[in-house]
């Protein structure tokens, strides 16, 4: 790869990851091109130059971070684990994500409010499935209480989100630092498991 080539890739990369700090870690969602070149140390003209637009930037960036976190789901259903231990291991990964980039899900609400962030992939509903599926049976054995699968999920989207959904609020009105609600956020893996699985 010549230097030319590298420096460009490299350029991009940085431009790319200041965007996602500034809109996904910091809720700046309303960044525009000065303010991420100025963070990221580079001259406006080459954020326009690599991604034309502020908001191209932002898609090409949120696409990225949904798709990051989709493998990661794709992964965990993809294995041997029990089921249980699958629910744990993405509900690590869940919170992690929310740690790595607290803001990105009040971002997807936002899109699809706008009818930005519609889900047409197939490979989504047979994952479903198969997750309602196994519930079914788990619920059967009397590990989870008996419910609608969906009720379920929404538990356990409830309990993902919902914190760092409102975490400004939060650190307010209860007195939480970052670095303690980070804390907590971490604590949470036990807790949801605790409420969604009989011991």
């Amino acid at each position: 790869m010549s230097n030319l080539v590298e420096k460009k890739e490299l350029t991009q990369e940085l431009i790319k990851e200041t965007a996602m700090k500034l809109f996904f870690v910091e809720g700046k969602f309303d960044a525009t091109t000065q303010e991420i070149a100025d963070a990221a140390g580079l001259n406006r003209t080459l954020t326009i130059y690599y991604f034309r637009s502020r908001d191209n930037l932002m898609n090409i960036v949120f696409e990225e971070a949904k798709e990051a976190e989709k493998s990661k789901s794709v992964i965990i259903d993809n294995s041997k684990l029990p089921f249980r231990e699958k629910v744990e291991r993405y509900i690590e990964n869940s919170l992690n994500a929310r740690l790595k980039y607290p803001y990105l899900e009040t971002y997807i609400v936002m899109q699809m409010n706008r009818g930005c962030c519609e889900n047409e992939n197939p490979v989504d509903d047979e994952v479903l499935k198969r997750f309602c599926k196994n519930l079914e049976e788990e619920m059967v054995k009397g590990r989870v209480d008996q419910m609608d699968p969906i009720q379920f999920v929404i538990n356990l989207a409830s309990l993902l989100m919902f914190p760092s959904a409102v975490r400004p609020l939060l650190t307010e009105k209860l007195k939480i630092s970052n670095q303690d609600f980070d804390q907590i956020i971490s604590d949470r893996k036990s807790i949801i498991m605790n409420i969604l699985f009989k011991n």
